[in-house]
C-alpha cells in the first residue's frame, strides 16, 4: 500500500479535534510477484529443458545437462542475486529433498533381497573400498573435503541420486556438487564404452556382467545403456543391484548428517537439536515411499510416474545448483578432483571383477 496524501496537510490548523488525521492511501491494484518466482522459474525451464534433451541421450541423462546449463548461466546469476537467488535456493533445497523422496517409488525392498546373499559381498566390498580410498587419495591430491566425499559417494552409491542426498546433509557449496556431478558422468560415459567388450573378454555370464555393471556404473540409465549391449539378462540382474546399492544411501547420511552438525559445533541447545534432526526428514521421507512400493500400494502407473517427476525434480534442483556455481571456484579445482574421480572408479571396477572371482561368481 503507497502512502498519496493525508488530511489535514502538514502545518495546517484544525479548529475541532485536531487528533482526527485521514490518510489517502492508494491500494495496489496487483500482487507482488512472490520473490522465489523468477528464480525458481529459471531452474524449472532449465531442468524441463535438461530432462527432454536426456531422454534423447540416456548415457549422459538429464542431471548432467541441467547442471551444465546451470553453470553457462551462472555468471548473469551472479549479477541478479536479489532477483534469483530466493527461487534458486528452493530449487537446491527443498525440491532437491523433495526429489529423493520420490526416488524410493523406484525400490521394492523384497526385490532387492531377491538378488541374494552372493552378490552382497561384492556390493559393500566395492563401496568400502571406494569411501576408504577416498580419504588418503583425495587429501594426496588436495582435493577439498567435501568434493572427495561428494566424489565417494557417487563413485560408490549410485551418482547423482547419493550426491542429491548427502547435499543437505554435507550442507555442501554447489561448487562441489557441480564438479562432482560431471565427474561422475564422465566415468559412466566411458564406462558404457568399455565394459561391454572387458565383459566379453573376461568371459563373463550375464549375471557376472550384471553384477559388475550395477557395481561399477553409477547413473541407472548408464547402467541400462552398459547392460544392454551385452544381453537382456544382464540388463534385469544389474537394475536390481544398482537398487540395492541405492539402500546404501541411509546409513551414508545419518553418518555424514551427524559429523557435519559435530564439525558446525555444538553447545547444550545444538546438542538437542541435533537428536532432533538426527534422521533428516527427506530420508525418512524415501523409506515411507520405498516401503509402499514395497507392498503395492503404489499402483504401476503410479510407479513410474513417480519416478518421471522425481527425475524431473533431480534435474531441476541440480539446474539451480548450476546456477550458483562459481565458476571460477570450479577453474581453480583443476584436474585434481578428476584424476581422484578416474583413481575411485578404477579402484571400484577392480574390487567389482576380483571379488567376484574370489567368491566363485
Amino acid at each position: 500500500m503507497r502512502v498519496v496524501g493525508e488530511w489535514p496537510l502538514p502545518g495546517e490548523a484544525v479548529r475541532a479535534k485536531p487528533e482526527v488525521v485521514i490518510v489517502l492511501a492508494e491500494v495496489p491494484s496487483r500482487r507482488r510477484v512472490p520473490p522465489q518466482a523468477v528464480g525458481l522459474g529459471v531452474a524449472v525451464v532449465l531442468g524441463l529443458a535438461a530432462t527432454a534433451v536426456g531422454t534423447r541421450i540416456p548415457v549422459l541423462g538429464a542431471p548432467v545437462f541441467a547442471v551444465i546449463a546451470g553453470v553457462l548461466l551462472s555468471p548473469l546469476a551472479r549479477r541478479r542475486p536479489d532477483l534469483l537467488r530466493p527461487g534458486v535456493d528452493l530449487a537446491k533445497g527443498p525440491i532437491l529433498q523433495l526429489s529423493v523422496v520420490l526416488l524410493g517409488a523406484q525400490l521394492s525392498l523384497g526385490e532387492v533381497l531377491s538378488v541374494g546373499a552372493g552378490s552382497l559381498p561384492v556390493m559393500l566390498g566395492t563401496l568400502g573400498v571406494c569411501l576408504l580410498l577416498a580419504w588418503p587419495v583425495g587429501r594426496w591430491l588436495g582435493v577439498p573435503g567435501d568434493l572427495r566425499t561428494l566424489i565417494a559417494v557417487g563413485t560408490g552409491v549410485c551418482g547423482a541420486s547419493a550426491i542429491a542426498a548427502t547435499t543437505p546433509a554435507l550442507r555442501a557449496k554447489s561448487n562441489d556438487v557441480a564438479y562432482a556431478i560431471s565427474t561422475i558422468f564422465l566415468f559412466n560415459v566411458v564406462a558404457v564404452l568399455v565394459f561391454p567388450p572387458l565383459g566379453h573378454a573376461l568371459g563373463l555370464s550375464m549375471h557376472a556382467f550384471g553384477l559388475f555393471a550395477g557395481t561399477a556404473v553409477n547413473d541407472t540409465s548408464s547402467v541400462v545403456a552398459a547392460a544392454g549391449a551385452y544381453g537382456d539378462d544382464a540388463v534385469r540382474y544389474a537394475v536390481v543391484v544398482k537398487l540395492a546399492r541405492a539402500l546404501m544411501i541411509i546409513p551414508i547420511v545419518l553418518v555424514l548428517t551427524v559429523l557435519t552438525r559435530r564439525r558446525e559445533g555444538l553447545g547444550e541447545s545444538s546438542k538437542v537439536r541435533l537428536a532432533a534432526s538426527l534422521v533428516p526428514w527427506f530420508l525418512v521421507g524415501f523409506l515411507a515411499v520405498a516401503a509402499l512400493n514395497t507392498t503395492g500400494l503404489i499402483p504401476g502407473a503410479a510407479q513410474v510416474a513417480l519416478h518421471h517427476v522425481a527425475l524431473l525434480f533431480v534435474a531441476i534442483a541440480l539446474a539451480g545448483v548450476g546456477l550458483s556455481t562459481d565458476t571460477a571456484a570450479v577453474r581453480r579445482a583443476g584436474a585434481r578432483p578428476l584424476l581422484l574421480g578416474l583413481i575411485l572408479w578404477g579402484a571400484v571396477s577392480l574390487t567389482s571383477l576380483g571379488l567376484q572371482y574370489l567368491v566363485g561368481r
